[in-house]
């Protein structure tokens, strides 16, 4: 008995990023945002239901843990941007060092035209005038600082030119948890990114962005938190020299933000606890946010605690707690979009709970508009739509993965039903479906809405769409009394693929279903030819058959093989 796999698609998998700061960093505005900026009357309402703390004992065995694929934020810098760029050494900032090249030129009464290294003391020798102090110079100041030196000795009838020329090589070791530690060449004022970046980047699993020290001599001259400039854009200027260290502290404090957020991710801070306030500033409340729930570990068990965002202030976040942002509000009203046939405006604002009969009286359908064949698409419909796709290829993966061959020869056609349908999966996972909801004219004045629903008014049509596993698709004009057949004759009939049995009909109001013999199309369908689903395995075709019809009615398309 031999087993043929099937290899598994791969999934795509969403990695957030993870935020690190320092509580000193928060901006100002924070207590005006967290104070009840984000709160409106109908949460208010609901004050009964949020009291000031809610706790809950979870077991043990409770699966709370951080999202597997997080990142640290801050992670993000280190793809190579900064360590392929060397720093400028004409900035005005920047100081003078031993090694660094001066262009020097003095004209009129005395003349001179060259270029003079700064020597080990920090000076460069001007002839006729002596050493000049130029090491720490900032750059913008070396021109007067020169000049000034000059003008001891010829007071006037002599110009003075010097620039920087070029800045001394330096290397830099960087260690501590970073990726790849060593030592690292560069220039004097490239940044502490730049050599980090070179070192591979901060241990995202371990390494911190917040404790980074620049060391000389065995001192710590520069304490380093990268939160400064990924925040706030600010990254202090730095004189490397050769034989200064960078060392990356490890980690210590961390907790989650999740939800109702701009930033899901982790974040990185620098004492063992700070205000839910503090924890959120970074984070990034949405407009629609009310409410947060605290997981935290204490022992054995997991405790967990609800607030309202008015109490942010007053509730401390510890390392290891993972925060959830809710939105925990009824809605007062929803918005509906109207399009196809169409004269009015094509968003109405309803009260939450309205029904199809709100809208309908305020429809100004044109000539040509079907308003009994209104079509209904819902975001939430798609959502589930692509949930049971998704669970249907699962099956049909596991199906085709247990397959069982009793001879080698088998074993070889199961093969190549593996791998045909190992890529009818991957094309079926990226089919979106388009969430209809098919409505009875009867009754569908009943519907409830929801917020980002959106109506379709078609227009009569006089074509006949005919797609799928057809000779060649195409528009027919509609003629009454004529049966699928007749239209899929005028396609050029069917395709060798084609499943002559599995002929779908889909009406102008979204409804699908099988063409029966004998039956006439109407005006305003559309005809959809499925393909043949021809694998050995019985469970395999079924399952294959399945997915096509699913694709079919959510998606309106023929999925080939």
């Amino acid at each position: 008995m031999k087993k043929i796999a099937l290899l598994s698609v791969l999934s795509l998998a969403c990695a957030t990023e993870t935020y690190a700061f320092d509580s000193s960093l928060l901006p100002t505005e924070v207590s005006q945002t967290l104070s009840g900026g984000n709160l409106d009357a109908a949460s208010t309402n609901n004050a009964t239901l949020l009291n000031s703390q809610s706790v809950v004992e979870l077991s043990p065995s409770s699966s709370m843990k951080y999202p597997a694929q997080n990142k640290m934020f801050g992670s993000q810098l280190f793809k190579g941007a900064f360590a392929s760029t060397a720093g400028s050494t004409f900035n005005s900032s920047y100081q003078i060092n031993p090694g660094d090249n001066i262009n020097l030129r003095l004209w009129g009464a005395y003349q001179f035209n060259g270029t003079q290294t700064v020597d080990p003391q920090g000076n460069i020798f001007i002839p006729n005038v002596g050493p000049v102090k130029v090491a720490g110079v900032r750059n913008g100041n070396l021109q007067s600082v020169v000049e000034a030196q000059v003008r001891r000795i010829y007071v006037s009838n002599v110009g003075v030119y010097a620039a920087l020329e070029q800045a001394q090589p330096v290397k830099v070791m960087v260690t501590g948890f970073v990726n790849q530690p060593g030592n690292y060449g560069g220039v004097a004022n490239d940044s502490v990114i730049a050599y980090l970046d070179r070192a591979g980047g901060v241990d995202p699993e371990r390494g911190s962005y917040i404790d980074i020290k620049v060391m000389r001599n065995g001192q710590t001259i520069q304490q380093v938190d990268l939160y400064e400039f990924l925040l706030q854009g600010q990254i202090r200027p730095f004189s490397f020299r050769d034989g200064d260290v960078i060392v990356v502290g490890q980690r210590t404090h961390t907790f989650n933000v999740s939800g109702e957020v701009y930033n899901q991710n982790d974040f990185e801070f620098n004492s063992p606890a700070v205000t839910l306030a503090q924890a959120l500033a970074f984070a990034k409340l949405k407009p629609g946010a009310t409410n947060v729930s605290i997981q935290r570990r204490q022992g054995a068990e997991y405790r967990s605690e609800y607030y309202s965002l008015n109490q942010a202030h007053n509730v401390m976040v510890e390392d290891g707690d993972i925060v959830t942002v809710t939105a925990d509000r009824y809605a007062g009203t929803i918005q509906v979009r109207v399009d196809g046939a169409h004269n009015g405006a094509h968003a109405i604002v309803l009260p939450y709970g309205a029904k199809l009969s709100d809208v309908l009286t305020q429809l100004q359908p044109n000539a040509l508009a079907e308003v009994e064949s209104l079509q209904l698409f819902r975001p939430s419909v798609a959502k589930r739509q692509k949930e049971m796709l998704n669970i249907a290829l699962d099956k049909l993966e596991e199906t085709t993965f247990n397959a069982r061959s009793s001879t080698q020869e088998e074993a070889a056609l199961r093969l190549r039903d593996a791998e045909l349908v190992k890529q009818f999966i991957v094309k079926a996972r990226q089919v979106e479906p388009k969430g209809q909801v098919v409505l009875n004219p009867d009754t569908f004045q009943n519907v409830i809405l929801e917020q980002g629903d959106i109506l379709h008014i078609p227009e009569k049509t006089s074509v006949i769409m005919v797609h799928g596993e057809v000779a060649f698709p195409n528009g027919i004009e509609y003629r009454n009394g004529l049966s699928a057949k007749n239209y899929i004759e005028q396609v050029g009939g069917f395709s060798q693929k084609s499943n002559k049995s599995k002929v779908i009909v889909i009406r102008q109001n979204g409804k699908a279903e099988l063409v029966r013999k004998g039956e006439k199309i109407k005006q305003g369908d559309e005809i959809l030819v499925l393909p043949k689903a021809q694998t050995k395995g019985i469970e395999l075709t079924r399952g294959i058959t399945q997915v096509l019809y699913q694709i079919a009615v959510a998606a309106k398309v023929a999925l080939d093989l």
